[in-house]
C-alpha cells in the first residue's frame, strides 16, 4: 500500500514537472528592441515594455500602457524585434488595443534583454550588432492569378511592403482579376540563406506577413529576371 501511495505521488510530480516544462521550452525569442507608433512616428518603447513584463506575462496595450500618443488618430502598432534560438531576427507586431503574450519570449519576467543599441528602424535594418534584416527569404518574384491565368505583380508588391508589414490581399489590392470566378493565388517566390528556392502560397483573402522577408519595408528585392513560371520552375539566364 505503502508503495503504491509512493507511485502515485511520483507520477503527478512527474506531471506537473511536465506542465511546468512545456511554457519554459516554449520560450525561444530574445528580445533586442521594441518600437510602438506607425511608420512615421514611433517611440522606443523597450525599457517601458521591460517594466511591464517584470509586472505580467500578458497584457493588453495601447497609448495608456506605453504613457504617450506618437501619432495622434491614427492606430499604433507595437513592433518587437526578437532573435530565434539560431540566431535569426524575427519581428512580432501587435495592433494597438490587442493582447501582448510574453511566454514566447526568452527571460520575458527578468527583462534583461534589449540593452544594446538599436540601428533598426522602424522596419529592422540594420546595420548594427543588434540589427540584420528581419526574415530570411528574399524574394526574386511574385504572381497572382491561378495556373490558367496569372499576372506578374511584384511591383505591386514592393509598393505595398513599403507601407505595411502585414496586410489582407485580393481582387482589390492588386487592382486585376486575372481568372473570373475563380479562386486566385498570390505565389511569392524566394530564396533562403543557403540559395535554396523556396515558394510562398498565399490563396486570396488571407493576409501576408511580410516579416519572413529580408528587407521587405524597402522593397529594394524582385529586380533580376524571372523564368520560373507559375510553378517556379527556375532557370537563371
Amino acid at each position: 500500500m505503502h508503495s503504491r501511495n509512493i507511485l502515485r505521488l511520483s507520477t503527478a510530480l512527474a506531471f506537473f514537472v511536465f506542465l511546468y516544462w512545456i511554457p519554459a521550452t516554449a520560450q525561444e525569442y530574445q528580445i533586442m528592441h521594441a518600437e510602438y507608433g506607425t511608420e512615421r512616428n514611433h517611440v522606443d518603447v523597450t525599457q517601458r515594455l521591460r517594466e511591464l513584463a517584470r509586472a505580467d506575462r500578458r497584457f493588453r496595450m495601447g497609448n495608456s500602457t506605453f504613457g504617450i500618443d506618437p501619432d495622434p488618430g491614427q492606430i499604433k502598432i507595437l513592433r518587437i524585434y526578437a532573435r530565434d534560438p539560431n540566431g535569426h531576427p524575427r519581428m512580432f507586431e501587435y495592433r494597438e488595443s490587442s493582447v501582448v503574450d510574453g511566454s514566447q519570449f526568452a527571460a520575458w519576467g527578468g527583462g534583461n534583454w534589449g540593452g544594446g543599441e538599436w540601428r533598426g528602424g522602424w522596419h529592422g535594418e540594420s546595420g548594427g550588432e543588434n540589427g540584420g534584416d528581419i526574415g530570411q527569404y528574399t524574394i526574386m518574384h511574385a504572381e497572382y492569378g491561378t495556373e490558367r491565368n496569372h499576372v506578374d505583380v511584384t511591383h505591386r508588391l514592393r509598393e505595398l511592403a513599403r507601407a505595411n508589414v502585414t496586410f489582407r490581399m485580393g481582387n482589390s489590392t492588386f487592382g486585376i482579376d486575372p481568372d473570373h470566378g475563380q479562386i486566385k493565388i498570390l505565389r511569392i517566390y524566394s530564396r533562403d540563406p543557403n540559395g535554396r528556392l523556396r515558394m510562398f502560397e498565399y490563396r486570396e483573402g488571407s493576409t501576408i506577413d511580410g516579416a519572413q522577408f529580408v528587407g521587405w519595408g524597402r522593397g529594394d528585392w524582385g529586380n533580376d529576371r524571372w523564368n520560373g513560371g507559375w510553378n517556379g520552375d527556375y532557370d537563371r539566364r
